[in-house]
């Protein structure tokens, strides 16, 4: 009789060890399947470009426009990023600071898309040129940042005309800014 209560709570015990066990393979993958949820179920760039530019299969026709003052053709807003961001030293306050840029650029249709991304290391050299220019002091403030932006706007529309003989570029936009 001591043997069998002996074998039954033997049993017991690992019947609880493998529910034990069960339960922490289902939380291990429940956790899992979350993470890959928030990290890869995100907006698809390539897919959200596709759309935007009319090419996916459900797309009814484009919704491209003329420009007023000229005849190159504008279509939907398409992001064309700076692939890695710039860097540059820039004196300031009595000492010299580092800043670090993450740059998009908003062009219309995908002629002028891929125009830019054919000529981003003309773009990064007049971004360069007007960002070395600046001030710390001048960058610490909202306003300082806008008109930077600004000239960055203007000296990369000034070089696409240059060698394209086009706007391409609508907006600089910036996407990160760190200043040490």
């Amino acid at each position: 009789m001591a043997d069998e209560e002996l074998q039954i709570e033997d049993a017991g015990g690992k019947k609880g060890k493998m529910m034990i066990i069960i339960i922490i393979v289902l939380v291990v993958i429940a956790g899992g399947g979350a993470a890959y949820f928030f990290l890869f179920a995100g907006d698809d760039p390539v897919a959200q470009q596709r759309t935007e530019s009319g090419d996916a299969a459900g797309a009814a026709g484009s919704e491209d426009v003329m420009e007023e003052g000229g005849d190159a053709q504008m279509g939907s807003a398409l992001y064309v990023a700076i692939p890695q961001p710039i860097t540059f030293h820039i004196p300031g306050g009595g000492r010299e600071r580092t800043v670090q840029i993450k740059i998009q650029l908003l062009v219309r249709g995908t002629d002028n898309e891929e125009t830019a991304k054919v000529n981003i290391p003309l773009i990064q050299g007049a971004l360069l040129r007007v960002f070395s220019s600046s001030n710390a002091d001048d960058l610490v403030t909202e306003a300082g940042k806008i008109e930077l932006r600004e000239k960055a706007l203007e000296e990369v529309q000034e070089a696409m005309r240059k060698y394209t003989g086009k706007d391409v570029v609508e907006q600089v936009l910036f996407t990160g800014f760190v200043m040490q």
